[in-house]
């Protein structure tokens, strides 16, 4: 699904990620965990094509296809998906009217006929109420007003009807409280596929107790410094990211 062959990429003059080397079969959730500063988001936003961020060196293949020279919404229409650490607030935009356009943008450019009103209610309505996104949240606009959680939701609601081949979740239990990070969590392994990937990125381990991956990386200094099973997780849990740092250093 996902193959980045020696990935180097630099935001003005600094330097961020200084050799990536990932694969991510078709199916398989993959975890990412590191220190602040290593450059997790860096790539979760070079692999989604946000502007900003310059590739020196380097490759990203996905479904075997180059992808560096892709703009944003061609990757997003070709399936891959990134729910932002962060999500933005959008006044004067509907959550509802955002999720419509979005979604027939991206069957419009795949070739795919329109949702019409009706079939994109019922989609909605299905997909909301598994996340407790209630129809009040969906009236309002996007995101504005919304607590952590709900934004947080509302990611995961977009990812649920727009079926990607690629989710990227960058440091989505950011912000969560138990409650939140379970119902998030529940949305996002109802998700899972043998025809889906996944890349988790995440400071802590109590997020992979929910969204157990099939490998974890350790990213140190712009690289993949170690990847092993999911118990490499609870190993940086208890032992902290100090000996990767200084061994990256």
């Amino acid at each position: 699904m996902l193959e980045i062959r020696n990935l180097h990429a630099s935001v003005g003059d600094r330097q961020i990620l200084r050799g990536v080397d990932l694969v991510v079969p078709t199916g398989e959730v993959h975890a990412i965990m590191g220190p602040n500063g290593s450059g997790k988001s860096t790539l979760s936003y070079v692999l989604s094509g946000r502007d900003g961020y310059d590739i020196t060196e380097g490759e990203i293949l996905f479904d075997g296809k180059e992808i560096i020279d892709m703009p944003a919404e061609e990757r997003a229409a070709a399936g891959i998906f990134l729910a932002f650490q962060y999500p933005l607030e959008i006044p004067g935009v509907a959550t509802m009217t955002f999720l419509k356009a979005a979604l027939n943008a991206q069957r419009k450019a795949r070739g795919e006929a329109e949702l019409t009103t009706p079939d994109f209610m019922r989609r909605v309505k299905v997909a909301a109420e598994k996340l407790n996104v209630t129809q009040e949240m969906l009236r309002r606009p996007l995101n504005v007003g919304f607590s952590g959680g709900e934004k947080k939701r509302n990611e995961i609601l977009q990812m649920a009807l727009l079926e990607p081949k690629l989710a990227i979740l960058d440091e989505t239990d950011s912000g969560l409280d138990i409650d939140a990070l379970r119902v998030v969590s529940d949305g996002v392994n109802a998700l899972r596929s043998p025809n889906r990937s996944m890349l988790v990125i995440t400071h802590y381990q109590r997020l992979l107790d929910h969204i157990v991956p099939d490998v974890v990386h350790v990213m140190s200094a712009g690289r993949i410094v170690r990847s092993g099973g999911p118990e490499l997780a609870l190993e940086l849990e208890a032992n902290g990211y100090a000996g990767y740092v200084e061994a990256a250093a």
